[in-house]
């Protein structure tokens, strides 16, 4: 089996399963009262139902339980080997052996996921909140998922992963502004991130690669209920599980290896969400200058900004899809450059779509 068919058959199960439980989501989450009204801080004007998250959940985490069943017993040797690419069926041991750490990120989503759910339904205080998810980084550090720096020193990888587990799962939650914002955003980078582990690499990951996939699959579907005029959101459960995911996804992978190029490729995530990242802290900085909390929400994001010069907010949410796309095709081209002097080029074009973005909010700030 090629690299494109091994996706799509991550991919379809993930998309079908997310697409059929986010609308079972639509029917039943008024009925739990799980609906989101409009507030003046809030860009919807008719009551949405919340909880398509957990459909986003079911197509991601269901598949991999689907695997995980197939890849044991006497599956190994017979129906699992008919689909695998050639070659992969050898590193079956050590997907297993690796398996542990991947339910570990799991639970540490559901445990988000569940954390989501109430805030949704009865609003919880960002300090707990904030609480658990340093808990939960520094438990999946324990577990092996964190960043390689590079330095002696290993609390250095500590303090980066936590960071940027925390960063990540937040800056997914603030982005959820817009219809299709933030599913549409995760779905193009883990897409972005998928092909890096599966044809940028001398060797593919498999594994990481697979689940990236899975994870865009699922959100694929859920986009389906979510696209303007949308039907249903993702909620807190949903963005704070695929920020979680995406963050703990990109540190198990591997994006350096020793012998193949320069060291520059591991700031390959950072172009691919360089977009997210320039929404969050810029967002953080606007609030704490206003001297409001840095939870509290608002219309200070990129997509807000947009609207406020003119655009609507389909096509508002179209220019910052865009936007981090351009960014991280730039971190897809940096597997296509040999020396850090050539990767400057790529972080120079990425710092001035940062910075088109900054001169946008600026304007858009000030017309308001």
């Amino acid at each position: 089996m090629s690299v494109l068919g091994y996706a799509l058959a991550c991919a379809v199960p993930a998309f079908v399963i997310s697409l059929a439980a986010t609308g079972l989501m639509r029917r039943l989450a008024p009925r739990w009262r799980l609906v989101d009204q409009p507030a003046a801080r809030k860009v919807h004007v008719v009551p949405t139902p919340l909880g398509g998250g957990l459909g986003i959940v079911c197509g991601f985490v269901l598949p991999l339980v689907a695997a995980q069943i197939l890849m044991q017993g006497g599956f190994e040797e017979s129906l699992v080997r008919r689909w695998l690419p050639e070659g992969w069926s050898v590193h079956l041991p050590g997907v297993l052996q690796k398996a542990g750490q991947l339910w570990a990120i799991v639970a540490a989503g559901l445990v988000l996921c569940v954390m989501g759910l109430i805030d949704d339904l009865k609003g919880l205080p960002w300090g707990p909140r904030l609480a658990v998810q340093f808990l939960l980084a520094g438990g999946l550090c324990a577990q092996g998922v964190r960043a390689s720096m590079f330095v002696e020193h290993q609390w250095v990888g500590w303090i980066a992963t936590i960071v940027w587990i925390v960063v990540l799962i937040n800056a997914m939650n603030f982005l959820d502004n817009m219809d299709a914002l933030a599913g549409g955003i995760a779905l193009i980078a883990a897409s972005l991130f998928a092909a890096v582990m599966l044809t940028s690499q001398a060797e593919p990951r498999w594994l990481v690669g697979g689940c990236l996939v899975v994870l865009a699959g699922s959100l694929a579907g859920f986009l389906v209920h979510n696209r303007p005029p949308a039907k249903i959101f993702m909620g807190d459960a949903g963005s704070t599980f695929v920020g979680l995911m995406l963050a703990c996804l990109t540190l198990s992978g591997t994006f350096y290896e020793p012998g193949q190029g320069s060291r520059h490729v591991i700031l390959a995530p950072l172009c691919i969400l360089a977009v997210p990242l320039y929404d969050f802290s810029s967002v953080l900085l606007i609030r704490i200058k206003e001297g409001r909390s840095p939870f509290h929400p608002d219309k200070n994001h990129f997509s807000h900004r947009l609207v406020d010069m003119g655009l609507s907010r389909p096509h508002a949410v179209l220019t910052v899809h865009l936007a981090t796309l351009t960014t991280g095709l730039g971190g897809l081209l940096l597997y296509r450059l040999n020396s850090w002097t050539d990767a400057l080029l790529v972080i120079a074009l990425v710092l001035c779509v940062l910075t088109i973005i900054a001169v946008l909010e600026t304007v858009g700030r000030r017309a308001k």
